[in-house]
């Protein structure tokens, strides 16, 4: 006799406790994502942009904005500790956010995407508004919003998506007589295998949402690590004292500066300084661990230190630099008034061999740059290890803590950051790493000029137009530039006065201009009489050359 079929007992679970009981995983979620993506950020910003980690520069934009009685109270309450309990308050803060996100996205889609979306744009927003940014500021907080995205959704679909349960096979029910399965034993059967399976989804979700948290939590760890040495060299470098200059650069001539607006600035702020170097991420030298050595084909090998250097007599001069790769008309050029000691007087105490025609500089990264040795033995020429810029230690990422700066030569033979070997060797004996890769190996700046206002493409009113640029060919001056509009003749520029032979100048044009369409042009001629040439080649191997044009509508 078979079995009666009996009701199977179930359990009627109210909608809304549901809902409230699947709040408390999303919420966790929703944290673990966030998580999750700040760690990647924290790692990415050691590597690539260490003053950019997602919470430093929120919780500096949050003390920046903060009112002047917040920041007492703070200091009242927490004293020193201040800082400690801003970012133990903004962690509980991205909490709550990141579990109303994960709450959000799970009961409306998407309005936690919406959330995070919106946090990752203001960490994006906060990395690019703070003093100093650069382009690879943005990095972190949007990998840290992207990262947070993905992983969000991955934790809500394997909380909501329950593991497939497998096909009952009734024969594997058979009794032992060969009696089949009664309706009521299948579905006991089958609700045992829900229930197995939703505890399987739960511990899908649960070891996923550990996992993330542990990697977050992981991946903080190595950030931080990372970025170990960059806070040690910031506090270095800020505690650092500039000693005043044995020789102080050349007062800057009245009338240098034309005040036209559209020009680049006569001295460039370290901030807006152009940047180009191979360093994927910005060493971080301890300025007591930093060492130079002068070796290689030398009778007197030299060792100094940070703080012997920083002793001997420093001289201060104004500089331009310029890299190869600038293009005709570009802005990888700028000004700046340096601090340093010049290159000469060690090379002087090392003695160079006979035979010797080359300074083989190594940067800490391992880049290398090949200067002609008698252009840094010559006196009338400012090349020194720079430790100072426009008054202030070099930056970190302009070679802190001592870089090259020599007049008259690209930066890629000549402006070693983060210098720490001067090997004194021969061209024949050595190859620079861009000589490697198809650039000449001494690199002398060329004449040129170029027209920063009116800009290309721009339209202007008919009448007096002022056409204005820049000049330069460092270590030999500068005494006459030329405008073309068209293919008329060629009409002598005003020159404003130039710092000195090793910086660029500011020139104008007063142009009487007629409406259509024009081009202007602009040449300039060096002291010794060399022409910029009309030539156009490119940056390879040794530097673009060309006249600079801009094609103007005049109204």
């Amino acid at each position: 006799m078979s079995e009666p079929d009996v009701p199977l007992r179930t359990t009627v679970r109210h909608p809304v406790r549901q809902r409230l009981r699947g709040w408390l995983p999303s919420a966790f979620a929703g944290i673990a994502a966030v998580i999750l993506g700040l760690g990647v950020s924290e790692l990415i910003a050691a590597l690539v942009a260490p003053a950019a980690s997602p919470v430093l520069v929120v919780g500096s934009l949050m003390i920046d904005a903060a009112p002047g009685w917040a920041k007492e109270t703070a200091i009242a309450l927490f004293g020193t500790g201040d800082k400690a309990a801003l970012l133990t308050g903004l962690g509980i803060v991205l909490a709550v956010v990141a579990g109303a996100a994960g709450v959000l996205e799970r009961w409306k889609s998407p309005l936690g995407r919406v959330v995070i979306g919106a946090a990752g744009v203001f960490g994006v927003g906060a990395a690019i508004t703070r003093n100093g940014s650069a382009a690879f500021d943005i990095v972190p907080a949007a990998a840290a919003t992207v990262v947070a995205l993905i992983t969000l959704g991955v934790l809500l679909r394997a909380m909501d998506e329950p593991i497939r349960p497998r096909p009952i096979n009734p024969a594997s029910l058979r009794a032992t007589g060969g009696r089949q399965p009664n309706s009521l034993e299948l579905a006991r059967v089958e609700e045992a295998r829900k229930r197995e399976n939703a505890r399987l989804t739960r511990r899908r979700f649960v070891g996923l949402t550990s996992g993330a948290v542990a990697l977050g939590a992981l991946t903080v760890v190595g950030g931080y690590a990372l970025q170990a040495g960059a806070r040690a060299a910031t506090a270095a470098r800020n505690a650092l004292k500039l000693p005043a200059p044995a020789v102080k650069a050349a007062a800057i001539p009245a009338g240098a500066e034309l005040g036209i607006s559209g020009m680049p600035a006569l001295v460039v702020s370290n901030t807006d300084f152009y940047r180009i170097d191979t360093a994927l991420q910005i060493p971080q030298l301890d300025p007591t661990q930093w060492r130079l050595k002068i070796t290689g084909m030398v009778a007197n090998p030299i060792s100094i230190t940070f703080a012997e250097l920083l002793a001997l007599p420093l001289e201060e001069s104004y500089t331009t630099l310029m890299c190869v790769s600038n293009e005709v008309g570009g802005n990888l050029i700028g000004n700046a008034r340096w601090l340093g000691y010049p290159i000469r007087h060690l090379l002087e105490r090392a003695q160079p061999k006979a035979g010797a025609d080359m300074v083989f500089s190594r940067s800490s990264d391992g880049f290398t740059a090949s200067t002609p040795l008698r252009v840094l033995q010559e006196d009338d020429r400012n090349a020194i290890l720079a430790v100072g810029m426009n008054g202030e230690p070099l930056p970190p990422e302009h070679g802190y803590p001592v870089r090259m700066v020599v007049p008259g030569l690209y930066g890629y033979v000549s402006a070693t950051k983060w210098v720490v070997e001067l090997q004194v060797t021969t061209f024949s004996a050595h190859s620079a790493y861009w000589t490697q890769r198809g650039w000449s190996a001494r690199g002398p700046v060329k004449v040129e000029s170029e027209i920063n206002v009116p800009q290309q493409g721009t339209t202007v009113k008919a009448g007096t137009v002022v056409v204005a640029g820049i000049a330069w060919h460092q270590h030999t001056g500068i005494q006459k530039v030329e405008v073309q509009v068209d293919d008329q003749s060629w009409m002598e520029a005003e020159l404003a006065p130039a710092i000195s032979v090793d910086t660029w100048m500011q020139w104008k044009y007063a142009w009487s201009a007629r409406a259509g369409q024009h081009t202007l042009r602009v040449r300039a001629t060096s002291v010794d009489g060399e022409v910029q040439t009309s030539a156009v080649t490119d940056t390879v191997p040794n530097g673009a050359t060309g006249y600079h044009e801009v094609q103007v509508q005049v109204g």
